[in-house]
């Protein structure tokens, strides 16, 4: 039954808080979505008033769903997703009252199925009703492992100032190793990859079988996602993968498998799409669209390949690619905080002659920002070539071009000592000082 809200002892502030508020003020209802073991609760019941936990009463949830909304408001209805009916009680709640702000905050670390492919999701999207908000593991901003001098806010609005940052290649390393959950603030990397071990853990042999799926199936894909971070891999790719040591690998799983796989795993919150940035150019060349794939957070890809801070350590080429991964994270993390940032603020740019920028943020307002990820300062000349060559293609002179020019560009670092100014518009800067 419902309970009153408790605030969490030693709450850590969060990027979403003040989108929370926002919502609050502006939808009946917010749902707070996003990986499991996040934050989603604490943060919701930081903004509630009361709780209802629907794992605790699972059984009267399925029989009166109603009574999960019965509390003092704003009122959290935390793991909704398992009883899925509860979302469109919300919804009918909310248009039954004309006016009603911030009643309900629910929270859910996988998206049910949509009702058109057999599933059980809700009859309704509540759009207009209920707000969403998205939540990932904590940036490093959010740890404390970075100072936050460099706002990614005040670069769109043209300011900038050159700071110091903490040069610590070991703190680095641990820190994707640590990963961003909350519990593991504070820990060693050693007994922080445990969390991580037991998130995959649970999420292949719990998860993803309640989802009536294969859990070797996943843990093959998962795999193989770890194997390709960050690259847009076809399906046939991640098949051979998967099955290599076969004869026939396209024997085991089709194409419409593994992608029907790979969007459990989204809905479960634990791989991310990064999808291509279609600039409108009049340029002729061919863009390649496909998506590529990371993890929630750097942490799972360290431990889906088994790895630690000593091996990584010793890989270099790795790290960079758990390196890049945990500068997406933090990336979209800080540009969904954006006053103007769009439901998909984040994408990458590549088109079929290789020229490349590892991430874009466009704005609702067409405002645009493009980044190289470069863990090393010395390859920093390399990636602002990079986004120069970007910058001259995509903007052109014409007075009938539709691509405005970058409010700015930017390569992220891990082991620079500034950041800086490197060209005008073209910064540097160490992801260990970057912040909302």
């Amino acid at each position: 039954m419902p309970s009153e809200g408790h605030k969490p002892a030693g709450y850590l502030p969060r990027v979403v808080d003040r989108q929370v508020e926002e919502y609050l003020d502006t939808f009946g209802a917010v749902e707070i979505a996003g990986t499991k073991w996040c934050g989603k609760t604490w943060t919701a019941l930081e903004h509630a008033a009361s709780v209802s936990y629907v794992d605790l009463d699972l059984s009267l949830a399925q029989d009166d769903p109603s009574l999960m909304l019965l509390g003092e408001r704003p009122h959290v209805i935390d793991e909704w997703q398992l009883v899925p009916s509860i979302w469109d009680h919300v919804r009918h709640e909310v248009d039954g009252t004309r006016g009603l702000r911030g009643a309900w905050i629910l929270t859910g670390s996988s998206s049910p199925r949509n009702r058109g492919d057999g599933g059980n999701a809700p009859s309704h999207s509540g759009v207009g009703r209920i707000g969403r908000v998205r939540m990932s593991p904590m940036s490093l901003a959010e740890s404390g492992e970075s100072t936050g001098s460099v706002s990614l806010a005040a670069l769109f609005e043209g300011r900038f100032d050159q700071c110091k940052a903490p040069v610590d290649t070991m703190g680095l390393v641990e820190a994707a190793c640590r990963g961003g959950w909350p519990e593991a603030v504070g820990m060693d990397s050693v007994r922080a990859q445990r969390i991580a071990r037991e998130y995959l853990r649970l999420s292949l042999d719990e998860g993803v079988p309640a989802q009536g799926r294969s859990g070797d199936v996943a843990r093959r894909l998962v795999r193989s996602i770890a194997r390709n971070l960050g690259q847009s891999t076809t399906y046939r790719t991640i098949i051979e993968d998967m099955y290599g040591a076969e004869e026939d690998p396209g024997s085991h799983v089709s194409a419409e498998t593994v992608a029907s796989y790979i969007d459990l795993l989204k809905r479960l919150y634990l791989v991310e799409e990064l999808r291509g940035w279609e600039p409108p150019s009049r340029s002729k060349r061919r863009l390649v669209t496909r998506p590529k794939r990371y993890f929630a957070d750097p942490s799972l890809a360290v431990a889906a390949l088994g790895l630690s801070v000593e091996s990584l350590l010793g890989d270099w080429q790795t790290f960079g690619l758990v390196f890049e991964s945990l500068c997406l994270r933090d990336l979209a993390v800080y540009a969904r905080a954006l006053e103007m940032s769009s439901n998909e603020p984040l994408r990458y740019y590549r088109d079929d002659s290789g020229l490349e920028a590892d991430a874009v943020i466009e704005l609702v307002d067409g405002r645009w920002a493009a980044f190289e990820v470069k863990v090393s300062d010395e390859r920093v000349p390399e990636g602002v070539s990079s986004l120069k060559r970007l910058r001259k293609k995509v903007v052109s002179d014409s007075p009938t071009a539709r691509v405005h020019p970058p409010e700015f560009m930017a390569v992220i670092t891990g082991t620079s000592g500034y950041a800086r100014e490197v060209e005008e518009g073209i910064y540097a800067i160490p992801i260990r000082v970057l912040g909302t």
